[in-house]
């Protein structure tokens, strides 16, 4: 396996003093095997309320889907005091980077897979629906097919800013108190910005979260419908908000082989990632 991290430098009015890792997991090709095996690629993007990245959910998550022979990458991106569209624009700039840089990595362009949690749900959600937007041409000088995710992973992911509660500190995090009420808020609603060009979707919530309410799922889910975007949506009747991988190697307290009963929800997003 290569093992590597490399820096994603992107500037946006809502920048801070800081340098976001991309951090790879590339699983290695053999003669014995195909070594000419061309392997898609997730990158996963942390939850953590925009406030911070999540351990559980980036190191764990990637050698789940490199054990699969997936190449897996991980974001740290820009949190507060970063404002909109600051991370956004730092996740298109690692697809591109992926992306132009395929060919050395033996990874498929066209199988490039984003993988989100919680508040890093959110900014999965919002590249598959703002990679053709003018802003991000205005930021990266390059916008469409380059920067466009393939498919999308959402994680117990905010969608919404309908929703009250607690995920409204997400968008506090994101656009900051004094733009909380302006259009901005609009933009980041992101079951509004769907259209049929929409990356086809993998979706799991449990309908117990009381963080991130069950009803964020099925608006996005609804929505890529209506506009005939292929959607596969699990909702598990168990569980709490932040479950990661449900396993011993994302929580503490738990032994080998204890799971909870969404744990399997990453074996159906490899398969997703496959088909």
């Amino acid at each position: 396996m290569k093992y590597f991290q490399h820096q994603i430098k992107v500037k946006t009015p809502g920048a801070i003093d800081y340098t976001p890792i991309l951090t790879a997991y590339i699983p290695d090709n053999s003669r014995e095997i195909q070594l000419d095996r061309l392997r898609p690629a997730v990158l996963v993007l942390p939850g953590g309320g925009y406030f911070a990245t999540s351990d559980r959910e980036n190191e764990p998550v990637a050698l789940k889907f490199a054990a699969a022979g997936i190449c897996a990458f991980t974001l740290k991106y820009s949190c507060v005091p970063a404002r909109f569209p600051q991370a956004l624009c730092e996740v298109y700039a690692a697809i591109d980077y992926i992306r132009t840089n395929s060919k050395e990595f033996m990874i498929n362009p066209d199988q490039i897979a984003l993988c989100g949690f919680s508040a890093g749900g959110h900014l999965c959600a919002s590249a598959g629906v703002h990679w053709d937007k003018p802003f991000v041409e205005e930021y990266l000088g390059k916008r469409g097919e380059a920067i466009k995710p393939n498919k999308l992973i959402l994680c117990y992911a905010v969608i919404t800013s309908d929703i009250e509660g607690k995920q409204k500190i997400v968008f506090t995090n994101l656009l900051g108190k004094d733009n909380e009420d302006s259009e901005l808020i609009n933009l980041l609603s992101l079951e509004k910005h769907v259209t049929p060009e929409t990356p086809p979707s993998f979706i799991w919530h449990t309908y117990e979260d009381n963080v991130v309410p069950v009803q964020n799922a099925l608006l996005f889910a609804s929505r890529l419908v209506e506009n005939g975007v292929p959607v596969e949506l699990h909702i598990y009747l168990k569980g709490v908000h932040g479950l990661s991988l449900g396993n011993y190697l994302v929580y503490g307290n738990k032994t080998y082989g204890e799971e909870h009963m969404s744990s399997d929800w990453i074996d159906k997003a490899i398969r997703f990632i496959f088909d």
